[in-house]
């Protein structure tokens, strides 16, 4: 596990990087065929993706088998293999089925799960790997990237360490990874999982710019080297499109290609919320993204939804209601971005 740096660190070490990549020379072949590949990015928060193992330095009681919702192994297992046939059913028909390339999850508690969720799951054959992070928060909450080494070569990743504001609770880092893509362009990936609004959401707010404002300085880093950089942001950002904490981040040259995302099935948003549709993941790419993107929605699988007795209309199948085993998938829905990409034939 790559070391957390705070943001003066991670700033050094991603100009390095980019200024390495930069003077880097391409190899130039003449009159080379080329045609297109789609590139499938998909976002997902996992809802509680945790193991039923007590991890002694993280306040994770309520997910072992003798806690109010009885996480029992069989019910860890179940919540993996529905993940994996969620990625799954997020990839596109092509020569076969194509897998989404790289994957960015929230909610998951450490490696021992995103290892059971890649070798012992419906993606054990999928041949993904993952990085992570090692985050503080209390409850052993973390991000993840799992990606297709054939499509996404990594080159690097690290941790960034948001620094807590005054009685501010140690949060999520925000995982920041580089690799070479199909295309042989190298894309910066930035996975976020921002503080949740429980105190309410303007109590709450400074602790989300926080997180902006981390995020911005390294985004910025990759611009002052590299103007025209493949940067593609993603994750739980507990913010409307349109709240301060992500229009912040639309001034260093992100465009949120998943505001106005919808699905097939009658989603409106990625979460649902006392009857009301709302998105609090995002997608958000630099322009270098930007201009390629084919499309992106809201992956409303029939069998992600179920009845929503309540409020009418359709809700996400989640793992739990409250303490009410419903053996689902996520109370969010995964976003979906498919880029096209230029390739030698």
């Amino acid at each position: 596990m790559a070391d957390c740096l705070n943001a003066h660190s991670v700033r050094i070490i991603v100009l390095s990087l980019c200024l390495l990549l930069t003077i880097s020379s391409a190899h130039c072949q003449e009159n080379t065929a080329t045609t297109t590949r789609p590139f499938t990015f998909v976002e997902l928060n996992c809802e509680n993706l945790f193991d039923n193992s007590h991890d002694t330095l993280k306040q994770d009681t309520e997910w072992l088998n003798d806690s109010p919702r009885h996480w029992t192994y069989k019910r860890y297992r179940q919540k993996l293999n529905n993940i994996g046939k969620e990625i799954i059913a997020c990839g596109e028909s092509g020569d076969g089925w194509r897998l989404p390339d790289i994957v960015a999850l929230c909610e998951v508690e450490n490696d021992s799960v995103m290892r059971d969720l890649t070798k012992r799951s419906l993606l054990r054959n999928s041949r993904y790997e993952y990085v992570m992070t090692e985050s503080p928060d209390v409850r052993g909450i973390d991000v993840a990237l799992m990606f297709s080494p054939s499509s996404f070569h990594i080159i690097s990743h690290r941790s960034i360490r948001v620094t807590p504001l005054k009685d501010m609770r140690p949060t999520r880092d925000i995982l920041y990874a580089n690799g070479l893509i199909i295309n042989g362009d190298t894309l910066h990936v930035f996975v976020v999982h921002a503080p949740s609004r429980y105190g309410g959401e303007r109590a709450t707010r400074p602790y989300r710019m926080q997180v902006a404002a981390t995020l911005a300085a390294a985004i910025d880093s990759i611009y002052s080297i590299s103007p025209d950089a493949p940067i593609l942001v993603a994750g739980d950002f507990n913010d409307y499109h349109d709240d301060p904490a992500p229009r912040s981040l639309y001034q260093h040259g992100l465009n949120n290609i998943t505001a106005q995302a919808k699905g097939c099935n009658g989603a409106q948003g990625t979460y649902k919320f006392m009857g009301e549709w709302r998105s609090i993941d995002h997608i958000m790419a630099s322009p270098k993204m930007n201009e390629r993107l084919m499309e992106a929605h809201i992956a409303d699988l029939k069998f992600l939804l179920e009845e929503d007795e309540k409020y009418g209309g359709k809700m996400p199948l989640r793992t739990y209601h409250g303490f009410k085993y419903k053996g689902g998938y996520s109370d969010h829905l995964p976003l979906v971005a498919r880029f096209n990409l230029e390739v030698p034939e």
